[in-house]
């Protein structure tokens, strides 16, 4: 999700429960097989049809079309390899992160080039973000449909409304407009895959599957999941986010076109008693969908994380006898979408030479799968960085020019946040369909400074020490009993912080028991 869901996903990149064991591998051997083979640009539609080919016998899978490739229609400005210039940034990759930071480094007077087997492609995945998140970017015309809220139904008697309105991103506009000013900046593209890449003292060579090489003092990996060029030193083990997603046209639906539905937990299309019931109540999913029109509808079956992911046929399985309870009859299906988020885990060794963005350098959100509005909201610290030490001010270059921008892409506090996400994430991945929507059913009680702040990565210390107390507090009491055994909460929260803050955090949380949540918060300067 590109919420507690991003659409910001890329297709399957990592082993999900089922294809590990088909091979005599048990997932954590599968997974390290397959990050030792990972290589830059690999190709992922092949799983997806291979998906599409086991799951044919449904008729609605059968409506699937071929995919469909859409190419930006302007010409781009290509890297001269005869020049022999030493660029001041490769970047490597050609999603949101990496043209963002290219266009913001460029437009600071430096060289830059794109490096992408498919520059021209425009992405192929639906995002969907919050307003105010797209607003504070500038980017409210990249945006092509708007709802005014949001709903959330935590089973079949219980809903929340959620005043924050939501947005599917305008994916061609939004690439168009990063592009535009990226050949407006200057900006160079090379279209093929980085295969290797050589550092020097003060460079880097990077190789090209084209026998091209390009050199440049910066090299940012913009790769996504497939963490093409930045090193990892620590076993991968995330959680996985899995959806199958289609854009359909439909006779009818019974959702409200002033909404769009955030999470629907109800599992009265499963029928007591069958196999597909009882997985779902050990692991379950959720609907999510956009309604364009009263026959147009994104629609999304999502497993929101677990730990080996889910298999995509088990969610197209859960997905279908949804919609035939919803009495959703598909008539078309413009496009389809086969999604795996890679969710916690490790961050990359820090610093080091290649610098990251977005997946690549651990910016999915551990708890909700959030990408696109966090990766671009962290951009400028990227390419701020990336301007300020290699100017003449201080003419870093090397290691030395790296470990600045990681350090200020990282700082303590926002490591200690990702703990905290992690740790939240761990506690969804061990719970149940009943004990998911308990939990859900105090998040969205809270305060919407909270909730909104912890989908979009704005609470910090001591915030969210705030929020986990409040979001305790406002759990039902067998809720709390779940929340408390997921590996000692209390103790594991506080050792995320320090003694300071830590110290300031009891003193909360006497005075949110003795006052309450609300007055507590106010008294310390927090409103929403």
């Amino acid at each position: 999700m590109d919420t507690l869901r991003i659409h910001s996903r890329l297709e399957l990149l990592h082993p999900v429960h089922g294809l590990a064991e088909r091979h005599g591998l048990s997932p954590s051997q599968k997974l390290q097989q397959q990050d030792n083979r990972a290589s830059c640009g690999r190709s992922h539609r092949k799983w997806s049809k291979k998906g599409l080919a086991r799951a044919g016998s449904n008729a609605l899978l059968d409506l699937v079309p071929e995919t469909k490739k859409e190419n930006l229609e302007f010409d781009l400005p290509l890297y001269d390899p005869s020049k022999g210039l030493t660029l001041d940034l490769a970047v490597v990759g050609g999603g949101p992160a990496g043209l963002a930071v290219a266009q913001q480094v460029s437009e600071a007077g430096l060289s830059v080039c794109c490096i992408d087997p498919s520059p021209k492609l425009i992405w192929p995945n639906n995002y969907g973000v919050w307003v105010d998140e797209f607003e504070a970017l500038d980017l409210l015309d990249c945006l092509d449909a708007t709802w005014p809220g949001a709903v959330v139904y935590v089973d079949d008697l219980k809903k929340k409304l959620l005043g924050r309105p939501y947005a599917r991103v305008n994916r061609k506009q939004l690439k168009s407009k990063m592009m535009q000013k990226c050949v407006s900046n200057g900006v160079r593209f090379h279209p093929a895959k980085v295969v290797k890449v050589i550092h020097e003292e003060s460079k880097s060579l990077l190789i090209c599957n084209d026998g091209v090489t390009i050199q440049a003092t910066v090299v940012l990996d913009a790769t996504g999941f497939s963490r093409c060029l930045v090193q990892y030193d620590k076993p991968y083990n995330p959680g996985y986010q899995v959806a199958y997603g289609i854009l359909a046209e439909v006779e009818e639906h019974p959702f409200d076109l002033d909404k769009m539905l955030f999470m629907d937990w109800r599992d009265s299309h499963l029928k007591d008693g069958t196999e597909l019931k009882e997985r779902n109540s050990r692991i379950p999913t959720f609907l999510y969908a956009m309604p364009f029109s009263s026959t147009e509808i994104f629609l999304e079956e999502t497993s929101l994380v677990a730990r080996p992911g889910l298999q995509m046929e088990d969610i197209q399985e859960r997905m279908v006898a949804r919609l035939r309870h919803l009495g959703i009859k598909v008539k078309s299906i413009e496009e389809d979408e086969r999604c795996v988020i890679p969710m916690g885990g490790p961050l990359p060794v820090l610093p080091q030479r290649v610098v990251g963005i977005g997946g690549t350098a651990g910016l999915v959100h551990p708890s909700t799968g959030y990408m696109v509005a966090r990766t671009l909201a962290a951009v400028p610290i990227v390419a701020n960085s990336i301007v300020r030490f290699l100017g003449s001010d201080h003419g870093l270059s090397g290691d030395k020019l790296s470990a600045e921008v990681w350090k200020n892409l990282w700082p303590i506090e926002r490591r200690r946040q990702r703990e905290f996400f992690c740790f939240g994430m761990d506690i969804l991945l061990k719970l149940d369909l009943q004990g998911t929507r308990r939990f859900f059913d105090a998040f969205f009680d809270l305060e919407p400074h909270y909730w909104h702040g912890f989908l979009s990565s704005r609470l910090l210390l001591p915030e969210l020490v705030l929020f986990g107390f409040s979001l305790f507090l406002h759990a039902s009491n067998t809720s709390r009993l779940e929340i408390m055994a997921k590996d000692g909460y209390s103790a594991k929260l506080l050792r995320m912080f320090s003694v300071d803050h830590v110290s300031a955090s009891l003193s909360m949380r006497q005075q949110v028991i003795a006052v309450g949540p609300s007055q507590a918060l106010g008294a310390a300067g927090f409103r929403s």
